[in-house]
């Protein structure tokens, strides 16, 4: 492409796209903000103005048949992200879309289908897996430094109850709970550390979900090639936030608190059973960058030319099966 800089329109401009996808997008490289959305014409354009974004709408047909845009970052409620990729790519956009990916497994392809008959590209926002502290985890385990694995497990509980998200719990809109919200998360994480795709599923989750509202709380099983065994446990009501990755093998433990948040150093914590202080947790400390920067940059690399990232729509299709397999009753892989 002749052109160096990806002009972005941002889809569902609220309080997460103001705070962290806009600055994401202006601080990347080769990205500029030129557009959003917001259902109101009127509040479009105020907060277009406070932004000093140039170009504001209330539809979002309207914004991606816009020739200055050539990309849109989707950031509305997950209902809406399947007919917004749809109608992005039927316009000829490139579509970055915030996790969860869908409603289904079903919409997921379906958003694939689109982008591949439109020939654009399609990248989904499960910027986790681009910490350091996630990568660090993996190149520990590869070198063998717990010999070999047998079991890990992920962890996201938070206070859902004061979110500015008040569409969480309605399941029309957000298609589930926590295992869609944070979960997600977990397995992709879990996935990309441990190398493989489950071969099994199952969940316990409470209250069960209705037509109207979600899960607040689940436990999710699954076997990953190998005999290993892993889990995930999430929450909207606990009483305050915890994050935590866990790897379990025959010589030692990586432990990694928080292991997705950004912008600040982490730690990675290895802690073996065998050598001059078994037992002894050894921290290594690993700044973080922002991973919503890096997310957005990988992908304008992609579109001038660059490799296909880890993050393609053919891996948030991977997690949205996963998703749908906790969220089923009775029903698994084996």
């Amino acid at each position: 492409m002749a052109q160096r800089t990806i002009r972005y329109g941002i889809i569902g401009f609220g309080r997460f796209a103001e705070k962290s996808i806009a600055p994401a997008i202006r601080r990347a490289r080769n990205s500029e903000v030129v557009a959003l959305q917001k259902r109101s014409a009127e509040e479009a354009r105020k907060k277009a103005d406070e932004c000093s974004i140039p170009l504001a709408f209330s539809s979002v047909d309207e914004l991606v048949r816009h020739p200055d845009i050539d990309a849109v970052f989707i950031v509305s409620a997950n209902a809406a992200h399947c007919p917004g990729t749809v109608a992005a790519a039927n316009a000829g956009k490139h579509v970055i879309v915030e996790k969860p990916m869908a409603l289904s497994a079903g919409e997921a392809q379906e958003m694939i289908d689109a982008c591949a008959a439109n020939g654009v590209k399609l990248m989904v926002g499960h910027m986790v897996r681009l910490s350091p502290l996630v990568r660090r985890t993996k190149e520990l385990i590869a070198a063998g430094r717990i010999g070999s694995v047998k079991a890990a497990r992920a962890e996201f509980m938070y206070d859902a109850r004061v979110s500015h998200r008040k569409w969480l719990i309605d399941r029309a809109v957000a298609g589930g709970g926590p295992v869609v919200d944070v979960g997600v998360h977990c397995f992709d994480t879990l996935r990309y550390v441990l190398g493989g795709e489950p071969s099994s599923v199952s969940a316990a989750v409470w209250p069960l979900p209705t037509a109207a509202s979600t899960e607040e709380t689940a436990y999710v099983s699954l076997r990953f090639p190998g005999g290993v065994l892993a889990s995930v446990f999430c929450s909207y009501t606990a009483p305050y936030r915890r994050v935590t990755l866990e790897v379990i093998g025959t010589e030692g433990v990586i432990t990694v608190p928080d292991f997705t948040a950004g912008d600040r150093p982490g730690r990675v914590i290895l802690t073996r059973g065998k050598g001059d202080a078994p037992g002894v947790p050894v921290a290594e400390e690993i700044e973080v960058p922002n991973l919503y920067i890096e997310e957005t940059a990988m992908f304008t690399d992609w579109i001038l030319g660059g490799p296909e990232p880890e993050l393609s729509g053919s891996n948030g299709l991977a997690n949205q099966r996963i998703i749908d397999l906790a969220l089923t009753p009775g029903r698994s892989d084996s």
